[in-house]
């Protein structure tokens, strides 16, 4: 099981599914979403095996349920959108192999919507299953995406240069509450 987290890791499959390996990447570089997601899993199927045994606050499971749906679908979704909509991405290819530069949308609000999902998606276990081994799988994983966070930002320098850096000083990395502050309360 490690093995296929690594491997989904360290390799890109373009849109056919063919695998693109990374010769910019090490197997360093994938130790920490490969470990978070491995938290992230072991997370979910711990809280369903304890949830008859845990006494649940019933407002803090539904809050749970809540931001399960919420970030899945602002986060983890309007990224896909946006990305194919406003960054040329070639036809045939999978939407993360973006040509421009997206600063619009949820990318005017957070530079790593995707992450931010996941560490909300952690966060939304705890609030769910409400048991401590929920919460100490849970805990390491907002770390773990934030060192990737880091890595992500470093690829896109790479990528995109000094247009990446200005972008990087306008919109904040994972903070969505400043970023909405930002674009709404500056105009």
């Amino acid at each position: 099981m490690l093995l296929v987290f690594i491997s989904t890791t360290y390799f890109i499959y373009d849109f056919k599914g063919n695998i693109m390996a990374r010769k910019d990447f090490s197997l360093i570089d994938a130790a920490p979403s490969t470990i978070a997601s491995i938290l992230f899993i072991s997370q979910i199927i711990s809280g369903l095996y304890l949830l008859s045994e845990v006494n649940q606050i019933e407002i803090l499971a539904y809050a749970g349920v809540g931001l399960y749906i919420f970030s899945g679908l602002v986060f983890g979704m309007l990224p896909t959108f946006e990305f194919r909509r406003k960054g040329r991405v070639q036809k045939g290819k999978s939407y993360i192999h973006t040509t421009k530069l997206v600063d619009t949308g949820i990318y005017s609000i957070v530079r790593h919507p995707q992450y931010v999902s996941f560490i909300l998606f952690a966060i939304a276990g705890m609030l769910l299953f409400q048991h401590w081994i929920v919460f100490s799988l849970g805990i390491p994983i907002i770390p773990l995406i934030y060192i990737d966070l880091i890595n992500a930002d470093k690829q896109g320098i790479k990528k995109f240069g000094k247009d990446y850096e200005k972008y990087m000083q306008k919109v904040p990395r994972a903070n969505f509450l400043i970023g909405i502050i930002r674009k709404f309360f500056k105009k």
